[in-house]
């Protein structure tokens, strides 16, 4: 039984955001041997305490986190710092709990468990206290902030980061908001862009743990992205995910998920496809074929969802004719649209992609009576058109006797495959008997066989079908 369609969304949702994540993973395990170490900075202000889904968020994060680090490879150093966890009203109460340049997972999994939320969130206060730890020690690390809240302290994040990498301490910042507003996320979007990383959002447990993935995978040991991806629907910006392949092939080289915003990827020199599909909702994905990436600047690609519309006619003999048509995509030949002709174009809306259309003449029997329009690219805001012709000639076949006409079954087969093609019976009435057949153009064998009173008698022949042309055999018994 298939599943209800109100959780196709969800179950659609969540596959791409499990191939996410395992390919975020796989990325992550081809890094270097000893890794630079990751610095997470935990939110366990007073805010925490607040519940989604039955669970308070400090519940959630603690959780969600370890599940991340513990799929770290066990060379990978992990320092963790908390503040608002000591003294309510403390705009100074940050602390490192697990340094970076021995912290192992499990000191960090059981320093989680210790932490009661409980006063400010000093942003700014927090991020000075870990780039001072970065310069004194020399190191580089990737820095990721879990945050329910925004600066309470009057502080600034996005300067204290700017003038960090003004200074040249080598990190990557990435910012997770926990469950905030949108209108809450200003300061911490640029923080993060001034750190050379990403703002994630995350509204519960599964949000969470996928952005918490996608961070760790993008560490401060990989090369600068130069590739930037937009996705857009109706003027607005959309959720979607990016995989690029090698062109031509389906060896993946990179992902992206664009949270409706600008997403980043570092792609070697050289040319390649992309596929884009949006996380929710049923739109199709779009294929970009041959995108340069470059090795000294940002190459950026805006991927747009909005319909594109390709209009298809048949013909036959140089008249419109009545068709099936369908259309599949290109990729995995999956169908997403049919439709009838009757005879005049018609005109079918899609996602742009890449698509084949198959035609299917109605009427026209034979052995050429459908035919397939293979990779045909929809553009968004563009209409395309194909059509194809069908060549036909008529057959007339009947069957008689010194008495009056014969009921007969007319069985007709290509010539070269011995595929029948048709059968039909004559009766004995002048309005079917010959029985008219329209046929594509080609060589058939034809078999009469009577039937009723006159039954048993065969006669074969062979028969060649031109265009606009009529044949007729009438085989007396």
């Amino acid at each position: 039984m298939p599943p209800p369609l109100s959780i196709v969304p969800i179950m659609k949702s969540l596959a791409l955001l499990l191939l996410y994540f395992l390919f975020s993973l796989s990325l992550f395990a081809q890094t270097a041997s000893s890794p630079s170490p990751i610095l997470f900075i935990y939110d366990a202000s007073g805010s925490m305490w607040g519940k989604l889904q039955g669970k308070t968020k400090m519940q959630i994060a603690s959780q969600v986190l370890s599940n991340s680090i513990e799929k770290l490879p066990d060379n990978q150093n992990i320092g963790l710092v908390a503040y608002g966890h000591r003294k309510e009203g403390d705009c100074q109460d940050v602390e490192f709990l697990v340094d970076i340049a021995d912290g192992t997972k499990s000191r960090v999994d059981q320093s989680l468990k210790t932490i009661k939320p409980l006063g400010k969130t000093p942003l700014a206060y927090s991020a000075r206290q870990v780039f001072d730890r970065l310069r004194a020690t020399q190191m580089k690390a990737t820095v990721i902030l879990i945050t329910d809240g925004i600066e309470s302290c009057e502080g600034n994040i996005c300067e204290v980061v700017k003038a960090a990498k003004k200074e040249g301490i080598d990190f990557k910042l990435h910012i997770v908001g926990f469950g905030l507003k949108a209108g809450e996320t200003e300061q911490l979007r640029c923080a993060a862009k001034a750190g050379d990383g990403r703002y994630f959002d995350a509204a519960d447990a599964g949000g969470l743990g996928d952005v918490l993935n996608e961070a760790i995978a993008a560490s401060v040991d990989k090369p600068v992205e130069n590739m930037s991806l937009y996705a857009l629907k109706n003027d607005k910006p959309i959720d979607a995910y990016i995989v690029a392949y090698r062109a031509g092939t389906k060896s993946k080289a990179g992902i992206a998920r664009t949270y409706a915003d600008t997403a980043l990827m570092f792609l070697p020199q050289g040319v390649y496809d992309f596929e884009a599909t949006p996380i929710r909702g049923d739109i199709l994905p779009v294929t970009l074929s041959r995108i340069q990436s470059f090795k000294d600047q940002i190459n950026h690609q805006t991927i747009n969802f909005d319909g594109g519309k390709i209009e298809v006619s048949t013909t036959n003999n140089g008249e419109g004719w009545d068709a099936m048509v369908r259309v599949y995509t290109y990729s995995d030949k999956k169908p997403v649209a049919a439709a009838r002709t009757y005879g005049k174009p018609r005109t079918f809306d899609l996602s742009p992609g890449v698509y084949d259309i198959e035609v299917q003449a109605l009427v026209i029997e034979g052995s050429s009576i459908s035919h397939k329009l293979e990779n045909i690219e929809i553009k968004a805001g563009e209409e395309a058109k194909r059509s194809h012709e069908f060549k036909t000639g008529t057959a007339l076949i009947g069957a008689k006797s010194s008495s009056g006409l014969v009921d007969a079954m007319v069985h007709i087969s290509d010539n070269k495959t011995k595929t029948g093609v048709s059968n039909r019976r004559t009766y004995t009435s002048p309005e079917s008997n010959p029985r008219k057949f329209i046929l594509s153009t080609g060589t058939y064998d034809v078999k009469v066989e009577t039937i009723g009173k006159s039954g048993g008698q065969t006669r074969t022949f062979t028969i060649t079908i031109e265009e606009g042309k009529i044949v007729e055999k009438i085989i007396s018994f």
